[in-house]
């Protein structure tokens, strides 16, 4: 496990707890370097969304925890938000509480001279991922030809 997976790891277990007191979800944690700067990010979310008090109460109570664990070697900024509109799906949880949802999904390679497909998503599995087009119809896509699939928003 690299140093990354395991500072987000052992983030998420400390969050964990945090966000059931709280009645809110863990969307995910991502540690990453930019620029010149590591961010820790927690992406929270909860039904009607998340406000920017619950990201603070959040922030906070994490802050005193990491502070106190002391286990992450380098310089980071905390960030915790929303996962916002426009969230990509990337962990097993994430499909499933979208199942239903509208999905827009982009593919490496065209297939059938197209890279961007957008339905509702119905299925999925470790391998495949299967929409149903607003036209009608489905598509079936192998996960290892999906660049990026996410929750799609109408303005």
């Amino acid at each position: 496990m690299s140093k990354r997976e395991v500072y987000e790891k052992k983030t998420e277990e400390i969050l964990l707890p945090i966000l059931e007191k709280n009645g809110f979800d863990l969307w995910d944690v991502e540690y990453v370097k930019e620029g010149s700067s590591w961010y820790l990010r927690a992406y929270i979310d909860k039904p009607g969304g998340i406000m920017i008090d619950d990201c603070e109460v959040v922030s906070r109570e994490l802050s005193d925890i990491l502070d106190e664990k002391d286990y992450i070697e380098d310089t980071y900024i905390l960030e915790v938000s929303s996962p916002g509109l426009g969230r990509p799906l990337k962990k097993e949880r994430d499909f499933e509480r979208s199942l239903g949802e509208k999905v827009e999904l982009r593919t490496y390679r065209p297939i059938d001279k197209q890279k961007e497909f957008i339905g509702t998503l119905k299925e999925y599995d470790k391998d495949t991922v299967t929409i149903e087009y607003e036209s009608g119809g489905t598509g079936r896509f192998n996960r290892k030809d999906i660049a990026l699939i996410r929750l799609a928003f109408d303005f």
